[in-house]
């Protein structure tokens, strides 16, 4: 299950992803905002609220969005156990899941038109994760997380 959430800028764009979801045969999670018009709307709690669905399990991964794509993700990287990156081409969000096994991609809806977003989620979700090297690169990024030297 796909965790998804926005802010009010996002709102559009988290409908065309979701069809996008559901075109895929993905099940998926709304966390909120829901409501454009809605600008006094906090884009921390949305972005929280997804990466502790993802964090507990509850969802696998998760796509939020927000003006840039910055602010949601500095929010929903707080969350232990979570690795997001903010991408606004392919690229980036493939070699971010294969080598960094990410697990919330953020986009920023002023950034990125539809179509763009869409090849961006549909390449993130397809992407496997290498292992390998890349593993111990993640468990040196889990022991800064708990405190710890990376090379302890």
């Amino acid at each position: 299950m796909i965790a998804l959430a926005c802010d009010h800028t996002g709102v559009a764009l988290k409908g065309e992803l979701a069809k996008m979801l559901d075109e895929m045969g993905l099940e998926w999670k709304d966390f909120g905002n829901y409501d454009a018009a809605n600008r006094d709307d906090d884009y921390p709690v949305f972005g929280y609220r997804a990466a502790q669905a993802v964090a507990s399990g509850e969802c696998d991964r998760g796509i939020l969005i927000c003006g840039t794509g910055i602010g949601i993700g500095i929010a929903a990287g707080k969350v232990k156990g979570i690795r997001v990156c903010t991408c606004s081409d392919v690229y980036s969000a493939e070699l971010s899941k294969r080598h960094n096994n990410s697990n919330i991609l953020t986009m920023g809806a002023r950034v990125v038109g539809t179509e763009l977003a869409k090849m961006i989620a549909r390449h993130w979700l397809t992407a496997e994760f290498e292992g390998g090297r890349h593993q111990r690169r993640i468990d040196m990024i889990e022991r800064i997380e708990n405190g710890l030297d990376p090379e302890a």
